[in-house]
């Protein structure tokens, strides 16, 4: 008996690898759910021509100088002037925007003093603007 042995290469086929690979990026792409980050939801405001008469409101200014010196919208005042100035501009509006603006070397219990004012009018919206704030404000004007 004569018996042959065939042998095999011992090979992997690779010759479709390629196409099997790509039909696989296929399947996974259509079938991978795409998870997209929602941002903020805001929408744009519609056209209201009746706004386009409204004025934009000013601010009030209060500069402090020094203890006991204060500009209030570029003219100087006494603390208790500022009160009665102050409550007349928000009998007008409410909501009327007060920035204080105070220089360095003023002490503390100063600007704590106009704070307490503001208080006892009942002002609601105050600010106290940062260095760069005041530097890009110059540029239009709005502080001296």
């Amino acid at each position: 008996m004569n018996l042959r042995s065939r042998r095999s290469s011992a090979e992997v086929p690779t010759a479709s690898m390629a196409d099997i690979a790509f039909l696989l990026i296929i399947f996974f792409m259509l079938t991978a759910v795409y998870s997209t980050t929602r941002g903020m939801e805001f929408a744009f405001p519609k056209d209201d021509p009746q706004q386009l008469n409204v004025q934009p409101e000013e601010a009030i200014h209060i500069k402090i100088l020094g203890e006991g010196q204060f500009r209030v919208d570029r003219r100087s005042m006494a603390l208790d002037e500022m009160g009665e100035y102050v409550q007349s501009k928000m009998e007008q509006n409410p909501q009327k925007p007060v920035i204080i603006q105070t220089l360095p070397e003023v002490p503390y219990f100063v600007m704590i003093d106009v704070f307490d004012l503001l208080k006892q009018l009942q002002v609601k919206n105050v600010s106290v603007p940062t260095q760069s704030e005041i530097a890009r404000w110059k540029v239009f004007g709005i502080f001296e």
